[in-house]
């Protein structure tokens, strides 16, 4: 997912071509604006963290890409590919490195293993 950070600064190109460009497919993209409910089922698991407000209102605050992205290896090539979360700890040519601002405003966001992923792609695409 780009989010509301990396949508409003003109981003979604340069991430969907790192995507592209490092051989991945995108099987399903829609732009769209997260309602809470959503954003609180998608982040549930910290629900009761000091944080969890601040995540549901920012992913909430502007529209996001949600991409469904098929390959080998995808999952840890994309966690490798966004970098650390912090982008002050993020190694430059990562997408956090390279383009985020704070550690709120990261840019992008991707499932963590394939259980995650299969919850989030029916959040986001039940269609599929």
């Amino acid at each position: 997912m780009i989010k509301p950070d990396g949508v409003k600064r003109g981003l979604v190109g340069d991430i969907v071509g790192r995507l592209e460009r490092k051989g991945f497919t995108i099987v399903a993209m829609k732009h769209m604006t997260i309602d809470r409910d959503l954003a609180e089922r998608h982040y549930g698991e910290h629900k009761g963290r000091a944080f969890f407000d601040g995540l549901v209102g920012f992913i909430t605050s502007g529209p996001v890409v949600a991409m469904v992205v098929e390959g080998e290896g995808v999952i840890a090539a994309w966690r490798t590919m966004m970098g650390a979360t912090n982008p002050a700890e993020a190694d430059p040519g990562t997408i956090r490195g390279d383009l985020a601002t704070t550690i709120d405003e990261n840019v992008v966001h991707g499932s963590d293993a394939p259980d995650t992923a299969t919850r989030e792609i029916g959040l986001f695409f039940p269609e599929l």
